[in-house]
């Protein structure tokens, strides 16, 4: 979906007029015209703005152009799996299991390693030791991991 008709449903959903739109993100209601037809896309400010507005990331405003992992543990994110700082703004970098309240769970890789060997299936029953080898092979490509090392 892009930008102009996810903009339009969530502000349809929401019961929304473009001017009342317009007045809750301090644009006009031309601008808003504007976004819905296609014709511009809202700045980073007001992507903000509407983010906290809807409850959506800026991902899904954008139309979710990219595909999103947690920079922490891996696993795929969408907006009922993201992170919130303590602004209460959506983290596009990890999920909310790994970061919330400004804290991180697994203040190690090795803590989380251990988490992921006794709590992740293992259907092919390969041994602990090759388990914690292949996810810390993938956790070490990570940017919260590669900034630790």
């Amino acid at each position: 979906m892009e930008t102009r008709q996810v903009i339009l449903q969530l502000r349809t959903a929401k019961g929304l007029s473009q001017e009342e739109l317009a007045a809750k993100v301090y644009v006009t209601r031309q601008a808003v015209s504007r976004w819905e037809t296609g014709e511009t896309v809202p700045n980073t400010e007001t992507l903000k703005l509407l983010s906290q507005l809807f409850d959506v990331s800026i991902n899904t405003l954008l139309g979710s152009p990219r595909t999103l992992v947690c920079q922490c543990c891996g696993m795929p994110l969408d907006d009922s799996t993201l992170s919130k700082g303590p602004d209460g703004a959506f983290n596009e970098d990890y999920c909310k299991w790994c970061y919330a309240d400004g804290r991180f769970a697994y203040p190690t890789k090795a803590s989380l390693l251990d988490y992921l060997v006794a709590h992740m299936p293992n259907p092919d029953n390969a041994p602990a030791a090759a388990r914690r080898v292949q996810f810390d092979t993938y956790l070490s490509q990570l940017k919260h991991w590669k900034e630790e090392e």
